[in-house]
């Protein structure tokens, strides 16, 4: 205890003991001592030790402190004492790190450690065990502990963690915790059990986190709350991050909604914390996890649409449109807002509606082109306003008319007030400033991908270059400021202008025969395109040339041979005599090569570290992939294959101008057909109902006869002649004139029944006439395609025709087999009647036989009787022995457990008594000692046989302390 209390107070054991003796002698106490209150002396003394003399305590301790937590679980104090030793042994978390070297070392031993201590997947689980315990104490180092040996080595925690029983849901239960150092640690040890562990990522979102954490986030004052929410956010990401199931289950449970007052940022933006930009950009990145373009596209477009719903798009918006937000947010508010509308229709027309809050208001679309154009702006603003630009374009026709159209002559403002997109990008694309020239080039090909119309739209631009000379087209115009290349003195990369114009006007000429012939029109496009093949430049040079052998080969490929001078032919003779197939085809390889080309193929957003690396579009990789083996296909191809192609292109060309011809003649008859049918159905209807009214009168005239019959009955009756006979006249005189009238009445319905059958058979012989006409149009159209050599389709219908035939044959031949089956059915039910009729005349000579069977039947069944009663009594008896039975082995199961009970108590007996010899024969060998002892000092010593007799004596004195004469001594 002296030793103990000397550690403790910071006082030296003595100058003979070393550090690892000290230590030694502390795990000697752990392991031996008996009473807690010295093991937790020492626990608490190795703590203390443990951050200085880390590698001696690891190794001596670690094995002692994992027996304290196994077996003192009751006293939470030492097991406090002990997880933070462990803690400070497996932690790299150095208050001071001089050197490198000091901190790699540090690494090293807690992996080491941490390797040692989940080697024993059970120390693990007693770890996770622990952490259900409420004390302060225990929870809090227990927490501290499991993050560090994550962090050390993850992967081989997580699976132990993920196969253990209930481990996932009682880490989830610190979130829950009152004590906010225990919740935000729990926080911080989460992030570390869901890096990287898709399965650990599902648990821990089914274990309702989400809920939990945005709770966390609101009552921390989101955007505006301190660290706890940075941390909250980055667990958010690693759950959702490349997750599918988490982004459904998050968007599902209405979470999306919960986002939005994150973004509502107050007027005054003068006070942003660092901690606030953080929080912001956290978020930020969160958004963008869910609607990342590398999600499913049915994912991300029912979170863009659940965020347009609850408003969140709109929210960001008013953050774009702001002032007063730090240049970082801004730019990755432009990224968030670029992935919630790319490739949605709603948010896109919702984007292109917002305008800034100026004087006159102008729309956000041409603010943003305003900072992208100004090179005055930062870098990365100016690659992110591009990327919104694009998204907003993407899959989005409407919009690319919008922007297309503000430079069409009709739609250009004379007046001067305002500034359109067009008008922006054109700045930008004939700037001094060559990053401008790539930004501008690159939008404006966005805003002719995948559409034709605008393609063509686009070659009625016209450019007023200087006073006084004609307007040029903007296609002219990209092509002379390429040819003057180097000559015009630009900020920036010599090659960016040249390479981002050759990527526009690809991307305008690939699948635009017209815009194609207006580009050879020029005749100084071709010599210069091939002048820069043909030439042998340095390496930055390179990527040029194969940019003008990609721009040749779509005005080979897409070339409608409308210019005579500049035919496919003429242009692939020009190509093997000025640079040569091999040449060029490896000019042309010269892109897909390029190291920057990979780079921008893997994401659609343009992020690049510095202008230069700003070479590749993203959409226009796609391109070139698409292109590369066309175009050299098409160079190959001789000019016998190419007229082969024309000619089948020109075929099915004509063909298909039939077929669309005919298909609109049946569409048209059909049209017609239904409209007959219709009238026909009404004329149907009007029918039906003149024959009920018709039906009706006959009914009212049979009931009008009956009274009338009546009345003459009931006249006839009467004796009185002249009254009778006056009474008659009277009748007579009003009765002939209704029946007059209703047979009249029935006449005209008879004649417009007539009617109505002469206008039915007539619009069924108009139906007959038009089915004639279809058929024979049909004959016609069949004629037609067999004269333009479609006599393949002919055969084809022909073989059809057979195998339709032969199916016939078959089904009838089949139809022939039942029949005759059913005829012999019918044949054999004939014969069996008539066999009925044979024994019903031999039945009275069956009667007789019937009698005995009959009587025997009888005697069967009274057999049958007695065996039923015996057999139930049987059944009796056997459930009787089964009760029996199943009462003994209840008693024999009572009787097993006594004896197991009886025999862990022997067991445990002999136990104690073998221990007790143990202690016996310790205690004979230390009085052999001390007799010695006490012979070599010379003092008297009582035999064997008289301390035997002296025991005997005093056997029954067991009060006295046998070792008080050892005491004494």
């Amino acid at each position: 205890m002296n030793f103990l209390r000397g550690v403790m107070g910071g006082q030296s054991a003595g100058p003979q003991h070393t550090e690892a003796e000290t230590i030694q002698k502390l795990c000697d106490r752990v392991a031996s001592s008996t009473l807690l209150d010295d093991r937790r002396n020492a626990v608490r003394a190795l703590k203390s030790l443990s951050k200085k003399y880390r590698l001696e305590v690891g190794i001596q301790a670690m094995e002692h402190l994992i027996h304290v937590l196994q077996t003192d679980r009751s006293d939470s104090e030492i097991i406090g004492y002990a997880l933070d030793t462990l803690y400070n042994i497996i932690s790299n978390d150095e208050e001071e790190e001089v050197e490198e070297n000091s901190t790699r070392q540090s690494e090293d031993l807690g992996s080491q450690f941490t390797e040692i201590f989940i080697k024993q997947q059970e120390n693990v689980t007693l770890l996770l065990s622990l952490l259900e315990e409420f004390d302060f104490h225990v929870r809090w180092p227990g927490v501290k502990l499991l993050t560090s040996l994550l962090k050390q080595l993850g992967p081989q925690v997580q699976q132990i963690i993920l196969v253990s029983p209930m481990g996932v849901s009682r880490l989830m239960d610190l979130l829950a915790d009152s004590r906010e150092v225990i919740r935000n640690d729990g926080v911080l040890l989460l992030q570390a059990l869901t890096r990287s562990n898709g399965a650990i990522q599902k648990i821990v979102a089914f274990e309702n986190a989400f809920e939990r954490l945005l709770d966390i986030i609101s009552e921390e004052g989101n955007s505006d709350g301190g660290i706890v929410v940075e941390d909250c956010l980055i667990l958010l990401q690693n759950l959702l991050k490349n997750n599918n199931s988490n982004q459904n289950f998050f968007k599902e449970g209405s979470y999306i909604q919960r986002m939005k007052p994150w973004f509502e940022v107050g007027d005054e933006n003068s006070g942003w914390s660092a901690q606030k930009v953080t929080n912001l950009h956290l978020m930020l990145q969160l958004v963008r996890v869910l609607v990342s373009p590398t999600n499913p596209p049915g994912a991300t477009s029912s979170c863009q649409k659940a965020m347009f719903q609850c408003g969140l798009l709109q929210q960001l918006c008013t953050i774009l449109m702001a002032t007063g937000v730090p240049a970082d947010i801004l730019t990755e508010t432009i990224n968030t807002v670029s992935e919630v509308i790319r490739g949605y229709q709603v948010n896109q027309d919702y984007f292109a509606s917002v305008n800034a809050p100026s004087n006159p208001p102008r729309p956000a679309i041409v603010v943003l082109l305003m900072s992208m154009v100004n090179e005055r702006q930062p870098f990365v603003l100016r690659c992110a306003v591009l990327y919104c630009f694009q998204c907003f374009l993407y899959k989005n026709q409407k919009g690319q008319g919008e922007i297309v159209s503000t430079l069409l002559p009709s739609t250009i403002d004379a007046t001067g007030n305002s500034v359109s997109a067009g008008q922006l990008l054109c700045g930008g694309l004939f700037s001094t400033d060559s990053l401008s020239n790539w930004c501008a080039a690159v939008a404006l090909a966005h805003a002719l991908q995948e559409n034709a119309t605008q393609k063509e739209q686009l070659l009625r631009v016209q450019l007023a270059t200087s006073i006084g000379n004609p307007p040029v087209s903007l296609l002219q115009q990209c092509t002379n400021i390429l040819s003057q290349g180097d000559k015009i003195d630009r900020r920036g990369s010599k090659i960016q202008t040249r390479v981002g114009l050759l990527m526009l006007l690809c991307t305008w000429l690939s699948n635009c025969p017209i815009a194609v012939t207006h580009f050879l029109h020029n005749s100084a496009n071709v010599p210069f395109l091939t002048g820069q093949i043909a030439e042998n430049l340095g390496e930055e040079e390179q990527l040029v040339q194969g940019l003008c052998a990609l721009l040749l080969g779509i005005s080979i490929y897409f070339n409608d041979n409308s210019l005579e001078s500049y035919k496919k032919e003429k242009l692939k003779q020009l190509i093997e005599k000025r640079i040569g197939k091999e040449n060029f085809i490896e000019k042309l390889g010269f892109v897909s090569k390029h190291e920057l080309y990979s780079r921008a193929s893997q994401k659609p957003q343009p992020n690049f570290p510095s202008p230069e690396y700003m070479i590749f579009d993203h959409e226009f990789t796609k391109l070139v992939k698409e292109l590369e083996g066309v175009i050299t296909k098409a160079i190959y191809k001789s000019s016998e294959e190419d007229k082969k192609e024309e000619e089948v292109k020109k075929t099915l060309e004509q063909h298909d101008n039939i077929v669309t011809h005919y298909k609109n003649m049946i569409r048209e008859q059909d049209l017609q057909l239904e409209e007959l049918k219709q009238q026909v159905s009404t004329l149907k209807c009007q029918n039906e109902q003149l024959q009920t009214a018709v039906t009706q009168q006959v009914s009212q005239i049979q009931q009008h006869k009956d009274q009338y019959n009546l009345l003459k009955i009931q006249l006839g009756k009467d004796n009185q002649h002249q009254g009778s006979y006056s009474e008659g006249a009277q009748m007579n005189g009003v009765q002939p004139e209704e029946i007059g009238r209703l047979r009249e009445e029935i006449e005209e319905l008879k004649n417009n029944q007539e009617l109505l059958q002469s206008k039915l058979t007539e619009k069924d012989s108009v139906i007959e006439n038009l089915k004639s006409s279809q058929t024979s149009g049909t004959n016609e159209q069949s004629s037609a395609i067999v004269s333009a050599r479609d006599s393949e389709q002919v055969a084809e219908l022909k073989q059809e025709l057979a195998t339709l035939k032969s199916q016939l044959n078959s089904q009838s031949v089949e139809i022939t087999k039942l029949q005759t089956e059913k005829q012999e059915l019918l044949q054999k039910t004939e014969v069996f009647a008539k066999s009925v009729e044979v024994q019903g005349e031999t039945e009275t000579v069956i009667a007789t036989k019937t009698t005995d069977v009959e009587g025997r039947l009888s005697a069967l069944l009274q057999e049958t009787k007695e065996l039923k009663n015996e057999i139930k009594a049987l059944s009796e008896e056997r459930t009787a022995i089964k009760e029996q039975l199943d009462s003994s082995n209840s008693t024999i199961a009572i009787l097993q457990t006594e004896k197991d009970k009886l025999e862990l108590e022997i067991t445990d007996s002999k136990k104690e008594q073998d221990d007790l010899l143990v202690l016996l024969a310790d205690q004979d060998q230390k009085i052999l000692s001390l007799k010695n002892k006490l012979k070599d000092l010379g003092h008297p010593v009582e035999e064997e046989d008289e301390l035997e007799s002296g025991d005997q004596e005093d056997e029954d004195d067991e009060s006295e302390d046998p070792g008080k004469d050892l005491d004494h001594i």
